[in-house]
């Protein structure tokens, strides 16, 4: 059996039955972070990301930028769960060739967006590698009552998005601000009862709601905000790369959420019991079934 005929989240499956946690666990593999105990009032958060050249950047790339990404995408995974990123340690494997300038480049994308969002990046470690690898894992804090979950979602639930879906990797994937104050708009002024940030696409991560929550969904075609670069629909509701918020609120949070004005957030569906499935009603206002398609490594 080779890793492609089970596919990325067949291998992680196989690695989550054999993982064993303490008490000190809230939440281990299978969401955006994992949750720790930290004190009374609190909760640590625990996430990692890898980027790899020709993976998720090209080597004629915008070092600057892939540094960002680096770091982004980290805060967006903290995020998601409604917490604040603090600390983070950075791993690099680096080809043998590459220039010091160009390091220093990568290493700037870094370093001003730790700036920006106050992060302190602590350490990390270096080895050669065949092609350019940064691997960033990073520690937040979180409020008990205010952690966000992809488990939380229930039948009635309105499905909402921040930001528009389709034609990321036109630029968007590189230059994404994470969507950390509206995250904490949310859980601080509203009940959200699941949350994910969309990296794999708006239906694949919508997925790992569906099933965590054992919940279906049904979208609205017409209500998918798309962007400029988007060549459809179907590109948005599957692309990924967006790094956009996705969560679900109770009908009378989501009332209160849309009459906010501080940050504009987009209905595009309802949460269903699950044995509805997975459904979009498209432009003709007829039904069809929905496949859990996005992005995979294998």
């Amino acid at each position: 059996m080779r890793i492609k005929d089970i596919g990325e989240f067949g291998l992680i499956k196989r690695f989550q039955k054999k993982i064993k946690t303490d008490s000190c666990v809230v939440k281990g593999s299978g969401d955006d972070c994992a949750v720790l105990k930290l004190n009374q009032s609190s909760y640590q958060l625990f996430t990692c990301d890898m980027i790899v050249e020709g993976v998720d950047f090209f080597k004629t790339t915008d070092l600057r930028l892939v540094g960002r990404k680096a770091l982004a995408i980290s805060i967006s995974d903290i995020a998601a769960c409604g917490g604040i990123p603090k600390h983070a340690v950075v791993a690099l494997g680096l080809p043998r060739n590459m220039q010091v300038h160009q390091i220093e480049r990568l290493g700037k994308g870094l370093f001003d967006l730790a700036r920006e969002f106050n992060i302190n990046i602590v350490g990390g470690d270096i080895s050669a590698s065949s092609k350019l690898i940064i691997d960033v894992s990073m520690l937040g804090v979180v409020e008990k009552n205010k952690l966000c979950l992809r488990q939380g979602a229930r039948a009635g639930d309105i499905i909402m998005v921040t930001g528009e879906f389709g034609g990321a990797i036109k630029g968007k994937h590189l230059k994404f601000t994470p969507r950390l104050k509206e995250a904490q708009f949310l859980v601080n002024n509203f009940k959200i009862n699941a949350m994910i940030d969309v990296s794999d696409g708006l239906v694949g991560d919508l997925g790992h709601i569906l099933e965590q929550s054992s919940v279906g969904a049904v979208l609205y075609e017409s209500l998918i905000p798309l962007s400029k670069q988007a060549l459809g629909s179907e590109e948005a509701l599957c692309s990924g790369e967006e790094f956009e918020l996705l969560f679900t609120a109770s009908r009378d949070q989501a009332s209160k959420i849309i009459k906010s004005v501080k940050y504009r957030f987009k209905v595009i569906g309802e949460i269903m019991p699950e044995s509805f499935g997975l459904r979009l009603i498209n432009y003709k206002n007829r039904y069809s079934r929905l496949k859990l398609r996005g992005y995979r490594h294998f």
